[in-house]
Formats: structure tokens, sequence, C-alpha cells
């Protein structure tokens, strides 16, 4: 009996990305692909890339390079995503092993792709397979996923950009939004509820512009709406990323605070916090609207954790302009602050521009913005000490010193991945996915401290923080 062929799979990037390899994996099952856990025993080999940033293209390729050095007379080595779309003669120039280009949309075409390779001549070499073009209506429908591993899965509701930010290589490779079907979304997210998730964390370049290419601008809430009416007390979380500014309506900020199961938790990206710089970064740049947002937020859930991203050492920013930003995070105190270094993408109108940050300056800006923020988070984990959370657990370890068993978990506060922890000490096994209350008694910069109400721990708060610091 002949064996079925096998696929090893490596993801790079953004959630968004995860999405997409969720549904390649399903589709390369469907096909009766099985997957290999070693690069070295699989017949396909594929590589979903990020292009976004320099630094991540080269971590792509050298991804791609380390499994070409291992490639072997049978296999197949696939580039597939934002690198593939964005750079693809570059790929190929730098891994001439690479047997095939797979677009950020066409990941459905994984396995036709596949053929065209395997049906090609006895050099593959020599003739090398793309698929970078635009799909047919397959691309916004629903694609079957792989059950759920640790209870939360990403629901991606569009691609593509329409923002002209001028630091972004987004919309070179993904192209201009494309909104999916609602009922294809609702159909993927029940499905992905019946594989074991409890909670759905919504994810696109701009989630909150969904609708605006099909002619229904603000569309989001009525999405989301949807989403929770339309799914089984199973699903408990529904978790919003990647808002832009100026797109978060009063109708978004109603719908949140009304559904229950959609958690008190916003992610939205601003980049900055001084107009100047905004104005060269071509984004929303009138900070009264991101007051307002944050203050209609707060009001409607006053409970809300609220994320968001900074670029330092952006090209002209001048110390009054960091200053500037440094005002801003402490006024608005958000709960959550990521930040890295600009870094110029060939390309884009940022990378013309006059007037380069130092890198020792924007290393040393990025640690100035880091040391603000900290005592911000601090407090704001602090105010949770002696309530109760309910966090999704998604694994076990111990603590170092003592060896005493451990739960991890999320609560609202957290999305995967990017933000903090609620450590739970006492607890020798809790199943990941399962949703445990949790007593908070502690708090670091980072991570809370908790005890579960369904057992005694080991430990008084103050040994349990005295574990932890």
């Amino acid at each position: 009996m002949k064996m079925s062929q096998t696929y090893h799979l490596i993801t790079l990037g953004c959630p968004k990305n995860e999405v997409d390899s969720d549904g390649m994996e399903m589709l390369l099952r469907q096909a009766d692909y099985g997957v290999s856990a070693d690069a070295g025993q699989a017949d396909v080999l594929i590589v979903n890339t990020c292009g976004f940033l320099e630094a991540a293209k080269e971590e792509s390729i050298g991804v791609l390079q380390e499994l070409a050095d291992g490639k072997r007379r049978h296999q197949m080595l696939i580039a597939a995503g934002c690198l593939a779309q964005r750079n693809g003669e570059e790929v190929l120039a730098r891994v001439p092993e690479v047997d095939g280009l797979l677009g950020t949309r066409r990941w459905m075409d994984v396995v036709e792709l596949i053929k065209q390779v395997r049906g090609g001549p006895e050099q593959r070499r020599l003739e090398r397979y793309s698929l970078l073009g635009e799909p047919d209506e397959s691309y916004v429908q629903a694609v079957p996923r792989p059950p759920v591993a640790g209870g939360s899965a990403y629901l991606k509701i569009s691609d593509g950009c329409n923002a002209p930010c001028a630091f972004c290589t987004i919309p070179s490779f993904k192209g201009k939004l494309r909104s999916r079907p609602i009922e294809a979304i609702i159909d993927e997210g029940n499905a992905l509820v019946e594989a074991g998730a409890k909670e759905l964390v919504i994810v696109a370049q701009d989630t909150t512009d969904f609708g605006r290419d099909q002619g229904e601008p603000d569309s989001l809430p009525r999405l989301l709406s949807a989403l929770c009416n339309r799914t089984g007390d199973a699903l408990k979380w529904v978790r919003l990323m990647y808002a832009y500014p100026g797109h978060v309506s009063d109708g978004l900020i109603e719908v949140m605070a009304s559904q229950e199961k959609i958690v008190p938790y916003l992610d939205m990206p601003l980049q900055h916090g001084d107009p100047r710089t905004l104005r060269r970064m071509r984004r929303p740049s009138r900070l009264e609207m991101v007051y307002d947002h944050v203050e209609k937020l707060r009001a409607a859930m006053p409970g809300i954790a609220m994320r968001t991203t900074f670029i330092v050492g952006y090209p002209g920013e001048t110390e009054e302009e960091f200053q500037g930003l440094l005002q801003f995070v402490q006024e608005i105190e958000f709960d959550k602050v990521g930040a890295f270094p600009f870094s110029p993408e060939p390309g884009t109108p940022s990378a013309e521009l006059p007037d380069p940050v130092p890198e020792e300056k924007k290393e040393e800006r990025y640690g100035r913005l880091m040391e603000v923020q900290q005592p911000i988070s601090l407090r704001k984990n602090q105010e949770q000490v002696g309530k109760v959370l309910d966090i999704l657990v998604e694994g076990q370890g111990e603590i170092a010193e003592s060896g005493a068993p451990l739960v991890m978990g999320r609560s609202y506060r957290d999305a995967p991945e990017v933000d903090g922890l609620v450590l739970v000490p006492g607890i020798a096994e809790a199943p990941a996915g399962e949703i445990l209350q949790v007593h908070i008694n502690g708090a670091l910069e980072y991570d809370l401290v908790g005890e579960p109400l369904i057992a005694e721990t080991f430990s008084s708060r103050t040994e349990l923080l005295a574990e932890f610091t």
C-alpha cells in the first residue's frame, strides 16, 4: 500500500499568517497529505513567510536557506506568504532551491501548486512555479480549520489595507482591502467553536475598515453582533485587534459594551503621540480624536484594557516630538504598550525621508519609552488585586526556585502572544483551553498572580510575590 505524502509547514510573522497556515494545513490534510514534525522526512516543505520588515524578511530567507541546505532530491520547497508575494524574485535568487512561490491571496491553491511542481520537468530547479495573482471567489469563503489547541483561535475577517501609512509595505503585497462575506465568517467562527475554541480573536490589517470595500463602512458592529448572537454558549470571549484611529465608531463602542461575549479589550495601534510625526507617517494626527475615543470607551466599559503600538526614531523625530510621545503615553495611560524602533523599508515613502535618526538614538528612545510605560503597566495590574477574573489556561510549568507547580493563563485583559499572563501556583494540572476563576492576589509589571477559587494554594500573597520578584 502506497504511503501518503507528508508536509512540514513553518509559519513566520503575524496572526494573519497563522490563519492562512491553518487553512493550508486543512486543505493538505483533505488531499491526504500527512503532517511531519521532522523537516528531513517530509515530502513537501512550506514556509509561510513574513515580509513586513527587513528583519522579518531576513528571518524568512534564513529559514528557507536552512531548509534548502538539508533538502533531499525528492523534497519540494515552497515559499508562501508575504515575502513570496513582495520579493519573489529575490527569494528565488537567494534560495535557488525553492521550487514554488505561493502568494498571500493564493494560499488556498497550495495543493494545486504542489501538483504543478510534481508534474513539471524532472530537473525542477530549472523551472520554478508561482501562484501570485488574484484568486477566484474561493478566497473569501470559509475554509475548514484544524482542531483548536489551547482554546483560542484567530478569525480573519478581511485582507489587504487601504490606509496610506508612509512606513508600511503591506498594501504593496497584500493589495487593497477585501472583506469576507459575513456568512462565511460566521460559518468559520462556528466551526472553530465546534473544534474547541473558547476565544475568537478578530484580526485583519484594519478590522475597523471591514465592509468599506463593499460600500458598507462601519460594518464591524453588525458583524460582531451576528458573531455573538449566532455562536453557541461554548464561545466565551470575542477579542478585537487592530482598530484604526478614526474608525472606532459610537456604534462599535455600543456593541462592544452590550455584547456579553465581547471582552472589554481593544488594540488600537497609534504609532506615535506627536501630531508632527504622525503627519509625516501619513497617519491620523488629530490627537483630540484619540482622547475622545478613549474617553468614550472607558465610559462605556470602565474595566476596558487598551493596547497600542508606537514607532520610535521615525525620520525627522526631534527630541521635542519624542517628548510629545512620552507626554501622550503618560496622559492616556494605556494598559499595554508595544514599541519598536523605525526600520526603513524599500519602496515606502518613509524610506526616502530626510533626517534619519541614528540607530543608537532609536534604541535609547525605545528604552526611555518603555521606562515611562512600565510603572503605568504595574499600576494598572495592581488595580486588579482583590478581583476575581476568569482565565483561559494556556499551559503548565513550575516555579524555578521551588519546583512548585504553576498554571499559566490569560484574562480578558491579555491578548495571546503579545500581552502578559496570569500565573497560578499550586495547581498541578489544568488542561489548556479550560477556563478557571482566579482570585488575583499579586501584580507584577506585566503579569498577575492569583489563586484558584476551586482549591487552596500553597502560599500567601507575600510568599507568592517573593517567588516571582
